[in-house]
């Protein structure tokens, strides 16, 4: 698991941090400007300790950031701190099967974990979000889509 005190699988912790439905910033590189683009998912599932899967809209910018530079970071704000997960992506479906929205499946090979709460500090609350949109049309969709993500 680690090389020289650096980890470059999941914990166990963050395997089970991803099992519910969850706030996870992600940084690519946008393909246009070059610059940092830090995006917000929700559709986020462990596949293993190595593999973390998930899932955007097909006409999202992520999409074209990860074809022209497969390196992205998960942030994550919770377990009482804050993680960075650096890794390789890759567009395993243009477009999920079995999903009513028209969504790409992307695999991040994880590469290191990264622990990046600033020194003598901890995360009280994590952060929460509430849908908006038709709740039973949501539930439904979200069903969808993870088990598309795991397939």
């Amino acid at each position: 698991m680690a090389k020289k005190g650096i980890l470059t699988e999941l914990n166990e912790d963050l395997v089970s941090f991803f099992e519910g439905e969850k706030l996870v910033m992600l940084s690519t590189i946008d393909h246009e400007s070059q610059t940092p683009n830090v995006s917000a998912i929700s559709w986020v599932k462990c596949l293993d300790k190595n593999n973390i899967r998930f899932s955007v809209t097909t006409n999202s910018r992520t999409i074209q950031n990860v074809k022209e530079n497969p390196h992205v970071v998960f942030t994550i704000i919770g377990l009482e701190t804050v993680y960075s997960i650096h890794g390789s992506a890759s567009i395993l479906e243009d477009a999920m099967k079995g999903v009513s929205l028209k969504l790409a499946k992307i695999n991040v090979n994880v590469n290191q974990v990264l622990e990046t709460m600033f020194w003598g500090a901890k995360i009280t609350t994590e952060p929460q979000y509430e849908k908006t949109y038709n709740q039973k049309k949501a539930e439904e969709l979200d069903k969808e889509v993870y088990e598309a993500l795991l397939k």
